[in-house]
């Protein structure tokens, strides 16, 4: 039995059978949920979309047009040299530990030059650190050392250790050059740690210098069920969906309106740990870009944020972690579910395929030989950690030329 975790299937594509009891028990958890998001609308009132900290480290797109994303799924970084590889070729163990992590990173990032950095959870494998800070601290100390912007949100090991999931995640937004967030501004009751938004600013001198022509959401999906008749992984909460709901719509306003007022909302992509069971659609249809090698470990409860992403009308992808040799991207009603496949070495993975990370390019349009306009484009590929770092799987994610663009 794979030590990591004793609730995922075996790497063979089997299903698991995990779920709501009987539908007397379903309808109580749905009647919680229902009161926790009464309680919710009211304190949403005073909601700030973007907090001082988040204006005062503004992000835009660079002069020549473009944006840059670098996804690192699931690090599991633990102590460092002393910690031991998994799923490596017998000629790769002996050599390999966490420092192989962090020799990827550097690699990336010198051959990326991304302008973010966001790691979608499982950044620790808290169970197997002896210092949960300190392992924190290495496992992003690439980012940090680079003085690259970098956001955070946790998986379900995360916390597995001294510090609690708010501990660990008061630790991450002490780091330099974070623009992790403990919770939204104004918002006192909202489950998990680490939701907020970024805004991404148009080239600087262009029209769309004052406006977000690019948002990002994060999410924290939490780790296992709380309630006692559901089994599995944890989902997104009521609580979180009001939040994005809320924060979408502020920013599609802002966006819409003068100057520059554009007729449909700027482009969104969110970012969070455990994927939603609706990847399980983009597999039947066969419609994806990448690999299906496990089985996808979604929460056994639908909470239904798939449909509020659709609603909102904004986002064009979602982006997780959480199964590491899955790294497929694929549409579903006309939003992008995208894995970014197992990056940590200390991490389960499978032998002889190699560790990787997500790149995601937004590009702007020309609105002439001077000036920029709106989003035209993001397009994705991956990079694997060989001798090459060789580019796989180039893919357009969303294009203003495509029904619903801008």
């Amino acid at each position: 039995m794979r030590r990591y975790n004793s609730m995922r299937p075996p790497l063979n594509g089997s299903s698991v059978s995990v779920g709501i009891k009987n539908m007397e028990e379903e309808k109580k958890t749905i009647g919680v949920r229902g009161l926790l998001a009464v309680a919710v609308v009211l304190c949403l009132c005073s909601l700030a979309v973007s907090t001082e900290e988040t204006k005062q480290k503004q992000l835009r797109l660079k002069e020549n047009g473009e944006f840059k994303i670098l996804q690192v799924a699931d690090m599991h970084y633990a102590d460092g040299k002393t910690t031991p590889c998994t799923n490596v070729l017998p000629s790769e163990k002996v050599s390999c530990s966490d420092l192989n992590t962090t020799a990827f990173l550097h690699r990336m990032i010198l051959a990326e030059k991304p302008d973010l950095i966001v790691f979608t959870g499982d950044n620790i494998y808290a169970s197997d650190a002896t210092d949960a800070a300190r392992s924190l601290d290495a496992a992003f100390s690439p980012a940090i050392s680079a003085s690259i912007p970098w956001a955070a949100v946790l998986g379900n090991h995360d916390q597995e250790s001294a510090l609690s999931r708010e501990g660990v995640m008061k630790h991450i937004v002490t780091l330099k050059h974070t623009l992790s967030q403990l919770n939204p501004a104004g918002i006192d009751l909202i489950d998990g740690y680490g939701n907020y938004n970024l805004e991404v600013h148009g080239v600087e001198g262009s029209g769309f210098e004052n406006k977000s022509v690019l948002n990002l959401y994060f999410l924290d999906s939490g780790d296992y069920s709380k309630v006692p008749s559901i089994s599995g992984y944890d989902w997104i909460k009521p609580s979180q969906q009001l939040w994005f709901q809320r924060t979408s719509l502020e920013l599609q306003r802002a966006y819409m309106s003068k100057p520059e007022a554009q007729k449909a909302p700027a482009p969104g992509l969110v970012y969070f740990h455990i994927p939603l069971p609706e990847f399980t659609n983009v597999v039947d249809s066969s419609n994806y870009t990448g690999v299906k090698q496990e089985t996808i470990c979604s929460a056994s409860v639908n909470s239904g944020f798939f449909t509020t992403l659709v609603e909102a009308g904004d986002v064009k992808a979602v982006f997780n972690g959480h199964d590491h040799v899955n790294d497929f991207c694929g549409e579903y009603t006309g939003i992008q579910l995208c894995y970014a496949g197992g990056f940590g070495y200390h991490a389960y993975g499978k032998a002889g395929w190699a560790r990787r990370a997500r790149v995601v390019v937004a590009t702007l349009e020309k609105t002439d030989e001077v000036s920029w306009g709106p989003l035209k484009s993001i397009k994705t590929w991956k990079r694997l950690d060989d001798q090459n770092l060789s580019t796989i799987d180039v893919q357009v994610l969303w294009s203003n030329n495509t029904p619903g663009g801008t």
